[in-house]
């Protein structure tokens, strides 16, 4: 049985019904477009997002209180834990840095504070946040001009200030070196400007340029209260020591927070890629999603490739009854009219997958993603198109294969 041939008659056969055969090549190119170009924007996409949240300290933890929804009077209330007190957090830091972790400290102080400079004054929206010398390193942010805060400027009340991206391009323009020096009023506090940092966009706790940091000792001193939170973050070196550096962690916390053997922990511990975990698991649903539709795509295109090959078979019906009297058996029959429906489904495939590289390429482009070639998804286009072709083709080639061949070459 000489397949190859098989392949010349099912190319033939289709340039006969050219145009006839291009329809349904595209019902068959657009299921597979749909199927590998979305499939392809979602992992292009998420292996950016992976490598971007790498780079922006994925390898990093978060300890703050811990929180627990509970139902109550039929209504859903979430309860928190004591916050992470100042001497808390100074203490763990103090613990835990001979373990060889970044421990950075951080707290938020208010999100409406207005900048002033001469005549010029932001938006009452910025952010002020109180930080430690480390934070900026542990968080992955960049300076774009001048220098970080030094662990005494940090632990102590001096006024100095690093300015956020917008605020500094606000007051100083877009040269940042001229806010370098200069002394800023945030609210009625004065602070000379010792850093700018580099633009970093938004993040679901809005701008992170739209904001100002000042010593932690200071934001203590100024916006502190009696149970003002702190955050602690720390971040290792490789993210195959985050999972021990988290029990080491869990350990020294439980000890400052004097916590009694049994008892549960009452805060909690989040690595920084959890987002991106949680994305994960969305993605996986939508993916699902994208291959229920494409399929129901491909039940079209394979109910009108079957309908082609009946009307084939029927058209064909005298050559079939010729080639049976020269010899053909029936599994000769019936294998030509597989092969021609399984090319013409590779076919389509090949232009669906040449289509779907082209949406999923276009949709990176324009997220700012990294495309690469999915040859995963194309493994799957091509699989599903020879379970098409081989569903679709095989009643007309299993009733090609029992026509009687005298009655066949009597077909006009």
């Amino acid at each position: 049985m000489d397949y190859l041939e098989n392949v010349r008659l099912a190319l033939h056969s289709i340039k006969t019904n050219l145009l006839r055969s291009i329809l349904t090549l595209l019902i068959i190119a657009v299921g597979i477009a749909c199927l590998v170009g979305i499939l392809t924007a979602i992992d292009s996409i998420l292996y950016s997002m992976s490598d971007n949240f790498n780079k922006l300290g994925a390898n990093s933890f978060n300890i703050r209180p811990a929180s627990q929804t509970i139902r109550a009077f039929g209504r859903r209330e979430t309860k928190i834990s004591d916050p992470i007190s100042y001497d808390q957090a100074y203490r763990f830091k103090q613990s835990f840095s001979k373990f060889g972790s970044m421990v950075s400290i951080e707290t938020s102080c208010t999100s409406d504070a207005t900048v002033k400079f001469g005549g010029k004054e932001t938006n009452p929206t910025v952010r002020v946040n109180g930080i430690d010398e480390l934070y900026i390193s542990a968080s992955s942010y960049q300076l774009e001009e001048g220098r970080n805060f030094t662990q005494n400027e940090a632990f102590s009340n001096s006024n100095k200030i690093i300015l956020g991206n917008d605020v500094s391009n606000t007051l100083f323009g877009a040269d940042a070196f001229k806010a370098i020096g200069k002394f800023v009023l945030v609210n009625s506090q004065k602070y000379v400007v010792i850093g700018v940092l580099g633009k970093k966009g938004s993040s679901s706790g809005g701008s992170n340029d739209n904001r100002v940091l000042i010593p932690i000792y200071n934001a203590k001193t100024i916006y502190g209260y009696a149970e003002k939170p702190y955050n602690i973050t720390v971040a290792v070196s490789q993210a195959s020591e985050i999972d021990g550096q988290i029990d080491h962690a869990i350990g020294v916390m439980r000890n400052i927070r004097s916590l009694r053997i049994g008892e549960d922990n009452d805060f909690e511990v989040r690595k920084s890629d959890g987002i991106l975990n949680q994305l994960k698991e969305m993605t996986s649903k939508l993916r699902i999603g994208t291959v229920v539709i494409a399929m129901l795509t491909l039940l079209g295109a394979s109910i009108g490739l079957m309908n082609i090959m009946l009307v084939s078979v029927t058209e064909r019906t005298r050559e079939i009854g010729i080639r049976k009297a020269l010899g053909a058996t029936r599994l000769n029959i019936m294998t030509q009219f597989l092969i021609e429906a399984v090319v013409l489904c590779i076919l389509g495939g090949i232009v669906g997958i040449m289509l779907g590289m082209l949406m999923g390429f276009g949709v990176t482009l324009l997220s700012n993603g990294r495309f690469f070639i999915p040859w995963n998804w194309i493994s799957l286009a091509i699989f599903v198109c020879l379970v098409v072709g081989l569903v679709s083709g095989l009643y007309p080639a299993l009733k090609a294969s029992r026509l009687d061949p005298i009655e066949a070459l009597r077909y006009e």
